[in-house]
């Protein structure tokens, strides 16, 4: 015989102290687990057992702070725009894509997946 086995019972309120404590200070659900000796799988069923009765929130907890930015107009003047250069991209199959430097990124992006295609 291996032994009793250990049958817990956990409040809501205790779940909600285990799940609430991943992340903090870096703890992994993991590190939690073993911690208070249950499984990980038994965190993430606390979790979405929570989440299913309102009682967490992944935003629960979550604290926003007022940010002082200065407004656009008193921003000093950004470097002038940077000329264009040439560029050259080496795709693979040895396709060669020449461009300018300017070229929006969206463009570049469905140019190179059209050239994949072909």
């Amino acid at each position: 015989m291996l032994g009793l086995e250990r049958r817990r019972r956990w409040s809501d309120e205790e779940k909600l102290a285990i799940v609430s404590s991943v992340g903090i200070d870096g703890a992994t659900v993991t590190q939690e687990a073993e911690r208070h000796e249950v499984r990980r799988q038994q965190v993430y069923a606390w979790r979405h057992e929570l989440k299913k009765k309102g009682l967490w929130s992944p935003d629960a907890g979550a604290i926003f702070l007022p940010v002082d930015l200065p407004a656009i107009e008193d921003m000093a003047p950004g470097p002038e725009t940077v000329p264009s250069v040439p560029v050259e991209l080496r795709l693979v199959g040895g396709r060669c894509l020449r461009f300018d430097s300017a070229m929006e990124a969206a463009v570049l992006t469905r140019l190179i997946r059209a050239l994949e295609k072909a």
